[in-house]
């Protein structure tokens, strides 16, 4: 089985102890055979190395540091659960904030400790918060930490995480979101008790041949208009593409006139589907679901 490494912070790749290579946001790949059942590890620098076993239990059960991406015989292994080597536990803050007890911890993780007269809740947090302001927002607490805003609701719950930098506070928060797709869309997002009630289209690239499929597969995703993505044999079908194409959660490139659509099986396991796309004139024709090799 081909097996592509990826990582979300530059780490070494060792495998039965021999050192592979850095892998980072690129792959690298080797031949493996679950039966076989190698130790795999990656370090990097600060963080406790993740570790594993690649067998058939992995496969069908990773743990919480990584996910799985299946597509066809091979397998893309995402290690996405880094935590910090220092063991010690550092208390960055602590305050009383509309009625609650808040507490913000580093050890290993980032962690919110949420009390009221409710109970107390542990709120895990990426290390975009490792340094963040909170602020009451109506029933809600807004967090805002590097490039990330987060708001908890009063029972400790998180409501909403999300890049982007606050504009505006208060019972209703306004944002700048960065979209990280094709178009590289940027949004002024509003909320209103935690929910999303206004999104206005702040700047957007336009398309080229190289994008257009991407585009079309995000905005079916996001939930906007594809018509303009259309070749005017397919605009007639814009409504039937959500149906035709499933419930997919990401879109990523995976060759000139390919797209792979990522859906998910359960949790931390992913399966790639292949889409080969036409185009015309700079606008999809056609969308062909390619059999698995």
């Amino acid at each position: 089985m081909r097996v592509y490494f990826l990582s979300d912070i530059p780490c070494v790749l060792f495998i039965n102890g021999m050192c592979l290579g850095a892998v980072d946001s690129f792959a690298r790949s080797v031949e493996l055979a679950a039966m076989d059942g190698v130790f795999c590890e990656c370090k990097a620098p600060q963080f406790a190395p993740v570790r594993f076993r690649f067998d058939e239990d992995f496969l069908f059960a990773p743990p919480e540091e990584t996910q799985l991406y299946f597509r066809g015989n091979e397998v893309a292994v995402r290690v996405r659960g880094f935590v910090r080597a220092d063991p010690a536990l550092h208390v960055v803050w602590q305050k009383h904030l509309s009625g609650c007890l808040l507490t913000l911890c580093v050890q290993g993780r980032v962690v919110l400790n949420f009390e009221n007269k409710e109970g107390f809740v542990q709120i895990p947090l990426p290390f975009a918060f490792e340094r963040c302001e909170a602020s009451a927002a109506g029933k809600h607490i807004l967090l805002e930490g590097q490039d990330m805003f987060a708001l908890i609701d009063e029972h400790g719950r998180l409501a909403l995480l999300s890049e982007g930098k606050v504009t505006e506070r208060g019972v209703t928060i306004t944002a700048e979101v960065p979209f990280r797709d094709a178009l590289a869309h940027v949004a002024r997002c509003t909320y209103t008790d935690g929910r999303l009630t206004d999104c206005t289209i702040l700047s957007v690239r336009e398309p080229d041949e190289h994008t257009v499929a991407l585009a079309l597969l995000e905005s079916v995703l996001a939930g906007f208009d594809p018509a303009p993505y259309l070749a005017p044999a397919l605009a007639p079908k814009a409504r039937l593409l959500r149906e035709f194409l499933g419930n997919y959660s990401a879109v990523t490139l995976l060759q000139n006139n390919v797209v792979g659509l990522i859906y998910e099986r359960k949790p931390r396991v992913y399966d790639v589907r292949d889409f080969r796309v036409s185009t015309e004139d700079g606008k999809v024709s056609n969308l062909e679901p390619v059999p698995p090799a």
